[in-house]
This record gives C-alpha cells, sequence and structure tokens, in this order.
C-alpha cells in the first residue's frame, strides 16, 4: 500500500522534507492534494473529521495503512528505518533525531522572516517589521544554525560525508533542502557567507547529484519555490543586512 501525504498543494513548504525521503527511496507514495478529485478538500476532511480520534493540528501528515502521523521530524523518525535513511545504530536514530528537530526550529525562524507579526496578516501588511526581523536573521541566525551543523558535519567520527553516521540519512536530505530555500529566500546573503560553510556545501552538492534526487528536481514533481511557501525571496528582505 503506497505511502499518503498530505500537505497543501503549490508550494514544497514543509511537505518537501517529507518528500525528499520518499523520492529518495523510491518508495511509493501520494502526494494526495494534487491528485486530481481530491485535492485539498481530502487533506481538510481528516483533519476537521468528527471520528478520527487523533486528528493533526495542521499538515503534513503521512497515513500508512491506519496509521496517521502528524509533524516532518515525527514522520522521518517513523519512516527513516523503514527508507533505509537512518542510521543502523539505534543510538544514532535519537540523534538524527534531534537534528530534524532542530531544522524545524530553524525553518519556523525561516517563516519568521516575512511574517514576524501575525500570521494573518500578509506580507505586505509587515514589511518593515520584516526587513528588520530579516536583517537580524541574515546577521545573526544564518550563522548560528549553519555554523552549528557545519561543526556536527565535520565531527562526524564516521567522516564528513554525511550528518551522522556513516550512511546518507533524512536529516542530509533535510540540510539539502535549508541550503536550498536559504539560497533561494537570500541569495546575496548566502553568496557573502557560503565560503564559511564547505562542509554543507560539499553535503548539498553531493545529494543533488544522487540519481533519484536529481531525477526528482528535473520531474513536475518537484514544485518551484514561490512566494506562498516557507522560504521566500523578497529582494528588499535580502538587502535588509
Amino acid at each position: 500500500m503506497a505511502y499518503e501525504l498530505y500537505y497543501w498543494d503549490g508550494i514544497q513548504g514543509r511537505g518537501e522534507f517529507v518528500r525528499l525521503a520518499l523520492e529518495e527511496a523510491g518508495a511509493d507514495y501520494i502526494d494526495v492534494t494534487r491528485q486530481p478529485g481530491r485535492g485539498t478538500g481530502a487533506m481538510l476532511e481528516i483533519m476537521k473529521s468528527e471520528g478520527e480520534s487523533h486528528i493533526p493540528f495542521a499538515p503534513p501528515f503521512l497515513k500508512d495503512g491506519d496509521l496517521l502521523i502528524p509533524h516532518v521530524a515525527n514522520i522521518l523518525f517513523y519512516l527513516g528505518p523503514k527508507l533505509g535513511l537512518a542510521p543502523e545504530d539505534e543510538s544514532l536514530r535519537y540523534v538524527a533525531n534531534g537534528l530534524q528537530l532542530t531544522i524545524t526550529d530553524f525553518v519556523a525562524e525561516v517563516h519568521d522572516t516575512h511574517h514576524p507579526i501575525d500570521l494573518s496578516l500578509y506580507y505586505e501588511d509587515q514589511k518593515q517589521e520584516a526587513k528588520g526581523r530579516s536583517a537580524a536573521f541574515i546577521r545573526d541566525r544564518i550563522p548560528k544554525f549553519l555554523g552549528y551543523f557545519e561543526r556536527v558535519l565535520t565531527r562526524n567520527p564516521q567522516g564528513p560525508n554525511y550528518i551522522v553516521g556513516s550512511a546518507l540519512t533524512y536529516v542530509d536530505l533535510s540540510l539539502f533542502q535549508v541550503i536550498e530555500g536559504l539560497t533561494y529566500a537570500f541569495p546575496k546573503a548566502m553568496k557573502r557567507s557560503k565560503a564559511e560553510y564547505p562542509a554543507l556545501l560539499a553535503l548539498h552538492d553531493a545529494v543533488a547529484k544522487r540519481p533519484n534526487i536529481a531525477r526528482y528536481l528535473a520531474s513536475p514533481r518537484r514544485l518551484a519555490f514561490n512566494e506562498e511557501g516557507i522560504f521566500r525571496h523578497y529582494p528588499e528582505l535580502d538587502a535588509a543586512s
């Protein structure tokens, strides 16, 4: 039975972290809201269900048979061993989960650069505040997070090819997506700082060349970044630093 992934149609968003794992593993999955006749309504039907015991608060969530799993890090913690994308050493699986949760924190801060005050307001209603938030994000938070992941990567006892253990995990795929998203959202800032993270950039490039990922990136299944998702490019925010 195919995995069913539920996320907003038309954007990569948080759902992309799960898609990358499924695509790398060549897993059989359905991106439900992109299916004709199902769409976003199928996702909302579950979220608003009166009969489902454990409804998810927000997408993405994954359905595997009768099991409904919410939250990116939680989904990947579940899928990792099944897809061969988690360390064989069980103790390292918790390390991987901790790294993924740190990515979750980072992604939330990325989102807040363009929505620093109120999620119900449009970006245009909080542009000035977004400039201040983005300047601080570029100056302080990008180096904080990327510097941390660079240190972890280079200190991996198994070598700097992977962030944890001796083989590719879902965390490596997620770090690829983070670099992709930051480069789209803040190209000037990333161009200035990329030399500070050689191991992360090498990991990014290696992931992009993996056969299944390369095919996915070239396919229509890979949605383009746009200004409806988490990583948004507003030139005035990239210049805020």
